[in-house]
């Protein structure tokens, strides 16, 4: 294991000795993987909820800026390449769940998740509650949300038949060759067909610093169990956790990256900037293996400027989130679709193996298919969504068949 919580304070001096060109090149490219794919969902949530350009931007704004502090501060602190994210799953979550939800209720609803996160968090529960919470549920609760949104988006085959070719061909290509930028080469493309070859408008995108925009929330049960309740078990289970996971592999030890601290801070800035769009920042999982490894630094006690790198750029990005806005609110929503969907097909599979693995008892998966179906079918009832039924549904069976199984 690495440097124990007793490691003196950083000095300015200590940083700059400490600089890398591969630490930099490391924080770059998780950047680059970060905001590829990922902010076209965060787009594509944005468009389904009816966002305005000022309200996109802001949300934009919270996330990026909220995450860039965490993961600078806490880099600092722990003297670790802690990587923070906002929450991809939770994104791709609202895709479904903005269309039927007034935007104050939805915010009403950030603030519930980030303020049970931050609970659980400063309370210290988190391994507790993680333990407690059945693993093939929460597994099937973001297979079934991602599912139907991948399915959506390979049906485009049938309308856009060429670009969806061409996407999907850079994104198998570039998987087998350069995984890390596979994404980022499927966006090129993309854009290179449809302004290149179809004639769009490449849109005129001019630089300027970012509004945040204030929203305020409006509290109701609605918003408690279609978007509070589901978004908190999808970061915690989906991103938290996982994130907490990469920094362990990587060696960096409880003691120097204690997972209170971490959970903590980025579930307190994701509820005071929810008003402003913030849907929830956590520990990064994908983009966080790039900088915690020895790719990154081969001396593990000087990745953590790795961390520091990457909580300038979000920053930095953050406070121009308009010109990310724009551009990407330029590009044909077909594009915006089809580069979302293939960028959670990884969080897709992974899911859907972690919820039907053999290494859990037939009863466990078949609770975990219930909750499956529940949420692919994007059912409402009692004006309560999908999600929220999966869990209690799924729930339910997990304890009627695993109870009967055992006695």
């Amino acid at each position: 294991m690495h440097t124990s919580s007793s490691t003196p304070r950083l000095t300015w001096a200590q940083i700059k000795r400490d600089q890398s060109t591969t630490a930099l090149t490391a924080a770059f490219i998780a950047i680059l993987a970060g905001y590829g794919g990922p902010l076209a969902i965060v787009i594509q949530a944005a468009q389904a909820g009816q966002l305005n350009e000022a309200q996109t931007t802001s949300m934009l704004w919270a996330l990026c800026f909220t995450f860039g502090f965490a993961g600078f501060v806490l880099s600092y602190v722990t003297k670790a390449p802690i990587i923070t994210a906002w929450s991809t799953p939770g994104a791709a979550f609202l895709i479904s769940a903005l269309p039927n939800t007034p935007y104050p209720e939805a915010i009403a609803g950030f603030v519930v998740a980030g303020a049970i996160i931050f609970l659980i968090g400063i309370s210290g529960a988190f391994d507790s509650v993680m333990h407690r919470i059945p693993k093939t549920i929460a597994a099937a609760l973001l297979a079934g949300i991602l599912f139907r949104f991948g399915i959506n988006t390979f049906m485009t085959l049938s309308t856009d038949t060429t670009l969806m070719l061409l996407m999907l061909t850079t994104y198998i290509i570039g998987k087998r060759l350069f995984a890390r930028y596979a994404i980022l080469a499927v966006l090129f493309v993309g854009c290179v067909y449809v302004f290149g070859i179809q004639g769009h408008a490449v849109p005129h995108v001019p630089l300027h610093v970012a509004p945040p925009l204030w929203t305020t929330p409006e509290f109701t049960f609605k918003a408690l169990f279609n978007i509070g309740l589901p978004l908190a078990l999808i970061t915690l289970t989906g991103q938290q956790m996982t994130g907490i996971a990469v920094l362990r592999a990587s060696g960096f030890s409880a003691a120097q990256a204690p997972a209170k601290p971490l959970i903590s801070l980025t579930a307190f800035l994701s509820l005071i900037s929810a008003p402003f769009g913030n849907f929830g920042i956590n520990l990064a999982a994908i983009t966080a293996a790039i900088c915690t490894e020895k790719e990154c630094h081969p001396d593990p006690s000087k990745r953590y400027i790795a961390g520091l790198w990457c909580g300038v750029f979000s920053m930095m990005l953050g406070t121009c989130a308009g010109v990310l806005v724009l551009f990407f609110l330029g590009l044909p929503k077909v594009l915006i679709t089809i580069l979302a969907g293939l960028a959670l097909l990884g969080a897709i599979l992974n899911s859907i193996s972690n919820a039907t693995s053999t290494q859990h008892s037939p009863s466990e998966r078949e609770a975990a298919l219930i909750t499956f179906m529940t949420c692919a079918s994007g059912v409402t009832l009692f004006e309560l969504g999908s999600a929220f039924w999966g869990i209690v549904f799924g729930c339910i069976a997990h304890v009627i068949l695993t109870y009967t199984k055992k006695s």
